[in-house]
């Protein structure tokens, strides 16, 4: 099969035959935001610089997955921090046709629904996160989203960034294939964004500025597994809704969990493992927390902060 850099996406064929995740006839979200017909970075209208160093760019681009967790945390130098606005970008809004774009953005609607739900059990009220589709690069709150970053969530503008073509990579270069597969990843920046919502990044914040390194990362791993874990929470209330993936499709989710934890990142880059260095949690991590939220459908069971283990 050829890939359609046009469209960004081709269906990756999930290992072990099985029916894709069953996605086409359901609602697209009215949160998302189309950037990736405006070139690369879409049509800017200069407001002021957005204030963030390009070493920023550096460790957003060293997590292919999930944003660099000092982004995720807002310790960085804020958009606007000499005195002017962000960058303002125009994208299209409404409902998009091509492949890649609807299956994001149905996915996304897909957590819009369960996590209104959900908040709605706890007496609160859910705000939806934006959800942006560029190529390239464009300009976020967080700085200059690039592809070379993956998917990430910026919590400064309460966005959720992603470049479509990523979900070629997750089938050649990391060997998760399957639409579930990467359903997961967009379920995983949402899960960002209920951190976010529910205060958990600022507290996580707090704990890393008075933190040493090794401290800071293992904090950084927590919030990361919590996301998964959520995003597995995501799963089971979706399938309950929707039945619309089978075993074939959570083995794709599970083995996308695997293939993006820190161990194996790390041996395809340097071939070495630092446990002390991880940032997103192991292989073993990742896809024991996903599992949890994915068997219990319970915030609760994902309080990764005081279940240390695994």
């Amino acid at each position: 099969m050829t890939r359609d850099r046009a469209r960004g996406y081709n269906r990756p064929a999930v290992r072990n035959a099985g029916r894709a995740m069953r996605w086409e006839d359901q609602r697209q979200s009215e949160h998302v935001e189309d950037r990736r017909g405006a070139g690369r970075g879409g049509a800017v209208r200069r407001g002021g610089s957005v204030g963030i160093v390009g070493v920023i760019l550096a460790l957003l681009a060293s997590w292919i997955f999930g944003i660099n967790p000092m982004v995720t945390l807002g310790l960085i130098e804020g958009a606007g921090s000499s005195g002017g606005a962000p960058q303002r970008v125009e994208g299209r809004t409404g409902p998009v046709t091509d492949e890649a774009g609807r299956f994001t953005s149905v996915v996304l609607a897909s957590t819009e629904d369960v996590w209104q739900a959900l908040f709605r059990q706890m007496g609160a009220q859910y705000r939806a996160p934006r959800l942006v589709m560029f190529h390239g690069r464009t300009p976020t709150a967080c700085g200059t989203g690039q592809s070379a970053s993956g998917p990430f969530y910026c919590p400064l503008d309460q966005t959720v960034y992603i470049d479509t073509t990523f979900y070629d990579d997750l089938q050649r270069k990391f060997q998760a294939p399957g639409d579930f597969a990467a359903a997961y990843v967009v379920a995983h920046e949402v899960g960002h964004h209920i951190q976010q919502l529910m205060g958990t990044m600022r507290e996580v914040q707090g704990l890393q500025q008075r933190a040493g390194e090794r401290q800071s990362n293992a904090l950084s791993v927590r919030l990361e597994l919590q996301a998964d874990c959520y995003a597995g929470v995501w799963a089971h209330h979706s399938q309950k809704a929707r039945g619309w993936i089978d075993r074939t499709d959570v083995e794709a989710g599970l083995n996308a969990a695997a293939q993006i934890g820190d161990d194996r990142m790390m041996r395809r880059g340097s071939g070495v493992v630092v446990p002390d260095a991880f940032t997103h949690g192991s292989s073993q991590q990742r896809v024991h927390w996903f599992s949890v939220g994915m068997r219990t459908g319970s915030l609760q069971a994902c309080d990764t902060f005081r279940q240390t283990s695994p």
